[in-house]
C-alpha cells in the first residue's frame, strides 16, 4: 500500500488528535500507515509548523493539550441556507494557505450571481487593510473569503466594506454575541476591542464588471501567545461569548448566509439599505476622533457615514468627509482627570 503524501498524513494526524484525548503511538501509526518513528516526526512538525501544543507521555501516547475545533466542509455545507448553497459554485476548505483573499484573487469568477468561498485553518501571510499582517494561527479563528462578480464599475463599490461589516455584526448578534459594534471602515469590535476585520479587494474593467474578493477574519479562540503579536487591543468570541460560543463551522455558514444576501442586495441597491444598520452599530458616532492621512491628523466629532460610504467628521472648520483609501480612524485620547 502506498502511503499518503506528507501534507495529507499531517492533516490526518491533526484530525486524529483534535479531540484532545490520548492516542497511542501504535494506534496513530496504524491509522496513518507509517512507523512510530514517523509519527514522532509528524508530531514535531505539528509543534513547529502549526504551533499546536502536543503532549507526549510515555505509556499513554500523544494528545493535544486542548481539543481544537476543526473546519469540515460537509458540516459547513449542511448548515447553509438552501439559497446560499445554490449561490456557491465552490466551497473550498483548506488546511494552510498564504491568504484566502490571495487564493481567490487569481481565480476566474463564476457567472454573475454565483460566488466561490474559501476558508482555511491557517494563513501564513494573512493580510489586513493597508497591507498590515493578519495574525492567523492554525484552527484558532475564522479566515473566510468570498469571490463575487458585480455588473458595476469599481467606483460604485466604495461602500462595500461597510455593508459587509453590518452583515458580519448581524451574524454575530444572531449567534448570541452581544455588544458588537463597528468602526469605519472595516473593523468589528466588542466593547471597544478588535474582534474581527474586513478586507475588500477589487479587480476588473474600469466600467465593469468588477471582481470583488471579500475577506472576513473573526477571532474565535485566539491563543494568548499569538494575540501578543497584534498591535492593538483585541478580543475573541471565547471571551465575548463564553456561554454561547458557536463552532467555527456554524460561524462560517452563518457568515456566508449573510454575505451572499448582502452582496446581492448591494449589487441591486448599493449602500442605502444598510445605512440605518451601520448607524446603529457605529461605535464612535458622536465621539471625538482622530483621522490620520499619511503624517497629517484631523480631529473632530464623528457624525457617521454619508450615502457614498465616506466618513463624516465635524471639525472646527465645519463638516469634512473622508473616503477609506489610506485614511485611518482612532478614538481621540481621553482627557486626563483633573
Amino acid at each position: 500500500m502506498t502511503a499518503e503524501p506528507r501534507p495529507a498524513r499531517r492533516a490526518a494526524l491533526v484530525r486524529l488528535l483534535a479531540d484532545g484525548r490520548f492516542h497511542s503511538g501504535e494506534a496513530l501509526a496504524a491509522a496513518l500507515g507509517v512507523s512510530r518513528a514517523a509519527v514522532w516526526k509528524h508530531v514535531r512538525e505539528l509543534r513547529a509548523d502549526l504551533g499546536l501544543d502536543v503532549a507526549a507521555v510515555r505509556g499513554r501516547g500523544y494528545r493535544l493539550l486542548a481539543p481544537i475545533d476543526l473546519l469540515d466542509r460537509a458540516r459547513i455545507a449542511a448548515a447553509l441556507a438552501p439559497e446560499t448553497a445554490a449561490a456557491l459554485a465552490q466551497l473550498l476548505v483548506l488546511d494552510t494557505v498564504a491568504s484566502t483573499n490571495g487564493h481567490l484573487m487569481g481565480q476566474r469568477p463564476p457567472r454573475s450571481g454565483l460566488g466561490i468561498a474559501c476558508v482555511a485553518e491557517q494563513q501564513t501571510a494573512g493580510r489586513g487593510r493597508r497591507g498590515r499582517p493578519w495574525v492567523s494561527p492554525f484552527a484558532a479563528n475564522v479566515y473566510l473569503s468570498l469571490l463575487w462578480q458585480f455588473e458595476l464599475p469599481a467606483t460604485a463599490l466604495a461602500g462595500l466594506s461597510l455593508a459587509v461589516g453590518v452583515a458580519v455584526a448581524d451574524t454575530l448578534r444572531g449567534l448570541g454575541v452581544a455588544d458588537v459594534t463597528l468602526k469605519w471602515p472595516n473593523d468589528v469590535l466588542w466593547r471597544g476591542r478588535k474582534l474581527g476585520g474586513i478586507l475588500v479587494e477589487l479587480g476588473g474593467e474600469a466600467e465593469g464588471p468588477t471582481r470583488a474578493v471579500v475577506g472576513v477574519g473573526v477571532n474565535h479562540r485566539m491563543p494568548a501567545a499569538d494575540g501578543a503579536r497584534i498591535d492593538q487591543d483585541w478580543t475573541d468570541l471565547a471571551s465575548a461569548s463564553p456561554d454561547a460560543l458557536p463552532s467555527r463551522c456554524v460561524l462560517v455558514a452563518g457568515l456566508l448566509d449573510r454575505l451572499v444576501g448582502t452582496l446581492r442586495e448591494f449589487g441591486a441597491d448599493g449602500l442605502t439599505p444598510v445605512l440605518a444598520g451601520w448607524d446603529d452599530l457605529d461605535g464612535l458616532r458622536g465621539r471625538e476622533v482622530v483621522v490620520r492621512i499619511g503624517d497629517r491628523s484631523v480631529v473632530g466629532t464623528e457624525l457617521g457615514v454619508a450615502p457614498s460610504g465616506a466618513l463624516r467628521l465635524l471639525t472646527a472648520e465645519g463638516e469634512r468627509q473622508f473616503l477609506a483609501g489610506e485614511v485611518s480612524l482612532r478614538a481621540a485620547p481621553a482627557e486626563p482627570a483633573a
